[in-house]
């Protein structure tokens, strides 16, 4: 038996209160939040600052970067180092970042102010996650937890295109950044009360910094080759030396994690995680998925404003429908999960999802309407992914042990993250190619359907991958340990319903 750094030292049920799953949403929320506010204003921040054309993009570049590298590092940090003191570290950072980024005076400030937020945003979105798994139990309970932290980040990356719109116009571009301030300051005066305290382990593992540094390298290397790929072009020497030092960086940490798993040294990622069909159908779902659903937004954006010529805030007001059908989707999957099971949810989602892009394919045009070519598709789009968030949050960290709830949902980040600017960068070569020379607004128009197309395409490759893999996987198996042994700074008394009293427990096979 051992326990999770963040469990009573007696093997009681881990303690919650009130206020815990609100601070995990607004986790959830800033992340995917601060993906995409930015967008909108980067006019805005060019003109103030006096970044050149092709150095704007790397505003949203440098959060990405950070991001997508330092996800399975911040994931593996809560499990080793304690959930709530990394929450709390990844909130000031972010927030701090958040502070300097609003008040920029040159471009290098505010893509190092960015970067600095990507890298709290990689602590902050694994121990969301992780928290749920541990603190809620299976069934109801933990369905409602993790339909609501899907939910808060889809709607983080559709609202944030509708508040960057409104606070580039109303406020200001520096709004965008300084916005995140009180938030972060409200969420610190939760942590206290809300979330546990963590243990003190007297036995604790070291952290694999040699799989640290290279999955950190891996990751980043491999989102900055896809990013340029717009300037630089899939077949440059550039892109495809990238590319190819991603793949070797990313193949060593491989090699080292499964030497450390092998001589049961704790390593950052646990190989043996992907041999439980769940996780790795989740993965592979959430990888698909994400190719689509970032992109969509990308190009729904675009069109808005570079076909239908909405002002930024019409566009973001049009992010509307998809906000509700995120919501509605997600009512559907809490009630039906414990009946249906995640594979259907997966499945029907992936498909619904695919059928909403696949309707922006056929609707999007140069005398397109809101009505006609937006409002149908989002909702239906909307729907789909809603329903997915739940059986995704479920499987990926289904049969996981508790002090192994960070490095699996790092994972997820990881695939996720990754599949965003996979999917990104290809569908940007698409619509490239579909556009062509001429440029007006029907050409503009036919490379944005010919994205969603592929985005449709996407979604149903997601639902095909979890009928095939999702199934009912042993627990994967969990190498040896020597006991641990750990001590509580605190207590606190358990404040609702739904809490696992066996979750901090947890028998290695």
């Amino acid at each position: 038996m051992t326990n999770s750094p963040t469990d009573p030292p007696t093997g009681g049920p881990p303690t919650r209160g009130r206020l815990l799953l609100p601070v995990l949403l607004t986790v959830q929320f800033l992340v995917s939040l601060d993906m995409s506010v930015v967008n909108i204003a980067l006019p805005d921040m060019g003109a103030d600052l006096g970044f050149a054309p092709e150095s704007l993009t790397w505003v949203v570049n440098a959060y990405a970067l950070a991001f997508g590298g330092l996800l399975m590092l911040g994931g593996r940090l809560a499990d080793l180092m304690g959930r709530r003191r990394t929450l709390v570290a990844g909130f000031v950072v972010f927030g701090a970042a958040s502070l300097v980024g609003g008040l920029a005076q040159s471009p290098g400030q505010l893509v190092a102010a960015r970067a600095v937020q990507g890298a709290g945003a990689a602590a902050l979105a694994p121990v969301a996650l992780a928290l749920i798994t541990v603190h809620y139990t299976e069934g109801r309970a933990r369905a409602r937890a993790l339909g609501l932290w899907g939910a808060s980040g889809a709607l983080g990356g559709a609202v944030g295109i509708m508040a960057g719109g409104l606070l580039t116009d109303w406020v200001g571009w520096r709004s965008v950044m300084l916005i995140n301030v009180p938030v972060v300051l409200a969420a610190l005066a939760a942590v206290r009360p809300g979330v546990p305290a963590d243990g003190r382990r007297a036995d604790a593992p070291r952290l694999d910094v040699a799989g640290a540094l290279l999955v950190t390298a891996g990751t980043s290397v491999l989102v900055l080759g896809l990013v340029r790929t717009e300037t630089e072009g899939w077949g440059s020497a550039a892109t495809v030396g990238t590319l190819a030092a991603a793949a070797v960086l990313l193949g060593a940490f491989c090699a080292v994690e499964i030497r450390g798993e092998r001589r049961a040294r704790g390593p950052l990622l646990r190989l043996g995680l992907l041999t439980h069909r769940p996780v790795l159908s989740a993965n592979v779902f959430s990888l698909l998925m994400s190719s689509g659903q970032f992109a969509a937004f990308y190009f729904t954006s675009l069109y808005l404003q570079e076909v239908m010529a909405y002002g930024p805030t019409r566009a973001g007001a049009a992010f509307l429908p998809f906000c509700a059908g995120i919501v509605a989707g997600t009512v559907v999957a809490t009630r039906t999960v414990g009946r249906v099971g995640e594979r259907v949810l997966l499945v029907a989602g992936g498909l619904l999802g695919a059928a909403g892009f696949g309707w922006f394919a056929l609707a999007v045009g140069a005398d397109g309407t809101f009505a006609g070519s937006i409002l149908g598709p989002s909702l239906v789009a909307s729907v789909g992914i809603g329903m997915c968030f739940v059986p995704l949050g479920t499987a990926a960290t289904s049969g996981v042990a508790a002090e192994e709830t960070g490095m699996a949902s790092g994972l997820l980040n990881s695939s996720r993250q990754l599949g965003g600017s996979i999917g990104l960068a290809v569908l940007v070569t698409v619509a490239s190619s579909a556009t062509g020379a001429g440029g007006g607004p029907g050409a503009l128009a036919d490379g944005y359907a010919a994205a969603f197309g592929v985005a449709a395409g996407l979604l149903v490759a997601a639902a095909l991958a979890t009928a095939v893999l999702h199934g009912r996987g042993a627990r994967p198996s969990t190498p040896p340990r020597p006991a641990e042994t750990y001590t509580s700074e605190k207590t606190s008394k358990n404040l609702g319903d739904g809490v696992d009293p066996g979750v901090s427990r947890s028998t290695h096979q």
